[in-house]
C-alpha cells in the first residue's frame, strides 16, 4: 500500500483536511502491523473506523474520559445512576468508574477500586479486570496504552472475537460485507451506522492506495 496516497485520501475524507503527527503515527502502526500479515482490506478498514470512533479521532491509545456531567451520567450509565446519584457523582471520574464498573467484568465491588484501575484504555477501550487479565496486563493496566500492545489487542480482539465473541470474518467474507452489523464485534449496535460510514471511507482510501 502507498501510505502517502492513503493519508492524502483520509486527510480529506475523514480528518477535515489536516492530520497531526500523532494521528499519522497511530495509523502507521496499524498499517505496518497489517502489512506484516495481510488480511482482507475490509477488516483493516473496519478496524481503523473502530479506532477512529473509540479514540475520538486521535488514532492513538487513550484512557477513558469519565469526567461526566449529571446529564452525561444518565445518558451513558442510566442503569447505575439515578437522577439524584448522578448529581452526587458527576465530575468525579474515580467514583464514577468504581460505581459503573463494580461487580462485573471480573471487577470487585465499589470499594475495591477495580472500576478505576481497569477503566477503558487502548485503541478499543478494553475495560474490566478479566479483559486486562486476558492480555496479561492485569498487574500493569497502563500497558494497554503502549502502541505495540494496543495494536496487538485491537487485532486479536477483532479478528479472533475476544471482545464479544463476534469476529471480523462473521461480517466480511466471500459472501458478506455487513458494515453495520460488524459493530457487534465491539459494542452491540451503538453508533453502528456512523461507524459503517467511516469504515467505507477508509476502505475507499485503502483501495485507492493499493
Amino acid at each position: 500500500m502507498d501510505h502517502e496516497t492513503f493519508f492524502s485520501a483520509v486527510r480529506t475524507s475523514l480528518f477535515g483536511g489536516r492530520l497531526s503527527t500523532n494521528q499519522v503515527k497511530g495509523m502507521e502502526a496499524i498499517l505496518i502491523a497489517w502489512a506484516a500479515t495481510p488480511f482482507d482490506p475490509r477488516w483493516l478498514a473496519y478496524m481503523l473506523a473502530t479506532v477512529y470512533h473509540e479514540t475520538g479521532k486521535t488514532m492513538c491509545a487513550i484512557t477513558e474520559n469519565l469526567n461526566y456531567s449529571a446529564a452525561g451520567l444518565r445518558d451513558v450509565f442510566p442503569k447505575y445512576f439515578s437522577i439524584g446519584e448522578a448529581r452526587a457523582f458527576c465530575r468525579q471520574p474515580r467514583r464514577i468508574a468504581n460505581r459503573a464498573y463494580a461487580n462485573r467484568m471480573g471487577n470487585g465491588d465499589e470499594g475495591s477500586d477495580d472500576g478505576w484501575r481497569y477503566r477503558g484504555r487502548g485503541l478499543v477501550q478494553i475495560t474490566g479486570r478479566e479483559n486486562y487479565d486476558k492480555y496479561g496486563i492485569v498487574d500493569d493496566p497502563d500497558m494497554a496504552l503502549d502502541p505495540s500492545k494496543a495494536t496487538e489487542i485491537l487485532f486479536d480482539g477483532m479478528i479472533n472475537g475476544r471482545f464479544t465473541g463476534k469476529r471480523l470474518a462473521d461480517y466480511f467474507n466471500a459472501t458478506v460485507s455487513d458494515w453495520i452489523g460488524a459493530r457487534k464485534i465491539i459494542n452491540g449496535t451503538d453508533r453502528a451506522l456512523d461507524i459503517a460510514g467511516i469504515a467505507k471511507k477508509f476502505i475507499a482510501a485503502i483501495e485507492q492506495a493499493r
